[in-house]
């Protein structure tokens, strides 16, 4: 290619596997250039078949070569026939040479497939993810499964490479009792994949799942009203107390000051409304949901496993609290509440503050959302309801298309006739997507730098919903 070396890297991770005849969406970042100058084209190849990229030779001022950024969508598909996924740029030069890039190898690998659907007699398996839990607040949680009054149950623990004391206070507490089996990961995995490590250590005979946190306290009778409730759908949930650590009542309810929604994909997609805790669902749930994807920012395990059951089945909601969620400086919905935006100052336009958060609003607002409603189109496509594919495919194209912007941007207005389950999270979205195309016209247009937007990944990765944040700091 006119003698200049070529230079491709990718930012984001791949997946650490693929499990044979599923399928995941993965986002793809990163930089190509030939020496100091922006490459023509480039296309990525899944298995040698050409996915276009969202955008190409977009600005970046961490790199020698300033359009050099790109980044999309692409599937990977586990064959029932190859060992690996195998991804490869194919790059167009500036002297119109092509070349092809070999970025990486996932292996393809095999998992034991479930048992089928429960019944009333199924087995319940609680699957529990820990990280140096308070000896207390761990006790109630555990006191409180052992006083449940359906006994058809078991109790799998994982816990997130806990201090050597905080762990063995956990397996001092579980002691002899058969019903818990505890499993300390070797290294710190992050919440979202410890529930879905725990998820994996379900045996294989429990039809049912209930993922539990490790310093809330269950209602007696929870696993039994539950269980009752989910007949033919894919997941049950219900209300919940919101108590503090001396187990005072809070908030009666958590439904104060936004509508619950149990019906709408798109709205789920965009606004999480399912606790992972308030949840019992089927294991085939469980089938389509693993292995959980990986998108930018902060993922909740709950929320994709809200989304899996919603997209091939329905849900149901019990109207009554069957648990108390415990409010504490350790709450993993604290932490992220306070997490401010992007603090790289970047460059050029990128300097304003708002252009920083509208940035953040594209890459952790909009592309995981976009992630998760690819994978749930490739695992989920033939079970899904015509007007649920709709949903995901209008929100797909409200990226390039005027009429799914116009969608996105209007759906707050919802809320004129109570349905304010998102708390108008869309309008950040559009932010998002209208940075997106600012900078895509900036990178094409020959202006100075100075006048285009840094295009590199936010940095903290953190993002909040203004509204959505206010509403969980009054629980």
């Amino acid at each position: 290619m006119s003698g200049k070396a070529l230079a491709v890297k990718l930012d984001s991770p791949l997946p650490r596997s693929v499990p044979r005849g599923s399928a995941t969406a993965v986002f793809c970042m990163g930089t190509a250039s030939e020496g100091s100058a922006p490459v023509a084209d480039l296309e990525l190849l899944v298995d040698g078949i050409g996915y276009p990229l969202e955008a190409v030779r977009m600005t970046r001022f961490d790199m020698p070569c300033r359009r050099s950024g790109f980044w999309g969508l692409v599937p990977f598909v586990g064959s029932a026939s190859a060992e690996h996924v195998e991804l490869s740029a194919r790059v167009r030069g500036r002297d119109g040479a092509v070349e092809e890039v070999e970025l990486g190898a996932v292996p393809i690998v095999d998992e034991p497939q479930p048992a089928g659907r429960g019944d009333r007699d199924a087995l319940i398996a609680v699957c529990m993810a820990t990280f140096d839990p308070d000896p207390a607040l761990l006790a109630r949680q555990l006191d409180s499964l052992r006083s449940q009054t359906d006994a058809r149950w078991t109790c799998v623990i994982s816990d997130d490479h806990s201090s050597p004391e905080r762990y063995a206070t956990l397996t001092a507490m579980i002691g002899e009792d058969a019903r818990f089996i505890a499993s300390r990961s070797e290294r710190r995995i992050g919440f979202y994949r410890n529930f879905e490590r725990a998820l994996r250590m379900a045996p294989p005979e429990a039809q049912l799942i209930a993922f539990c946190d490790q310093d809330d306290v269950w209602h007696p009778d929870k696993l039994a009203v539950l269980r009752g409730a989910i007949g033919s759908a894919s997941l049950v949930y219900c209300d919940q107390r919101l108590v503090d650590t001396a187990g005072r009542v809070l908030r009666k309810t958590l439904w104060q000051g936004r509508a619950n929604n149990s019906t709408n994909l798109a709205s789920m997609l965009i606004a999480n409304t399912v606790t992972g805790a308030a949840a019992l669902f089927r294991q085939d749930v469980a089938e389509r949901a693993l292995p959980f994807p990986d998108s930018p920012g902060i993922e909740f395990h709950d929320h994709w496993i809200a989304l899996v059951a919603l997209a091939g089945g329905e849900l149901r909601y019990v109207d009554r609290p069957l648990y108390d969620y415990v409010q504490h400086e350790g709450a993993i919905l604290g932490k992220v509440a306070g997490q401010g935006g992007p603090a790289d100052a970047g460059a050029g336009l990128g300097r304003l503050p708002r252009m920083r958060r509208w940035r953040a609003a594209y890459f952790l607002g909009y592309v995981p959302g976009k992630v998760r409603a690819e994978t749930l189109r490739l695992r989920c496509g033939e079970r899904m309801a015509p007007a649920k594919r709709r949903a995901l495919e209008r929100y797909i194209s409200s990226e390039h298309s005027l009429l799914g912007f116009a969608w996105l941007l209007l759906r707050p207005a919802r809320a004129l006739i109570g349905r304010n389950e998102t708390l108008a999270a869309e309008w950040e979205l559009t932010r998002g997507i209208a940075w997106q195309r600012l900078a895509r016209a900036f990178a094409r247009a020959p202006w100075p730098g100075r006048w285009t937007l840094d295009t590199r990944f936010p940095d903290p990765p953190h993002f909040q919903y203004r509204r959505l944040q206010r509403w969980r700091g009054r629980m």
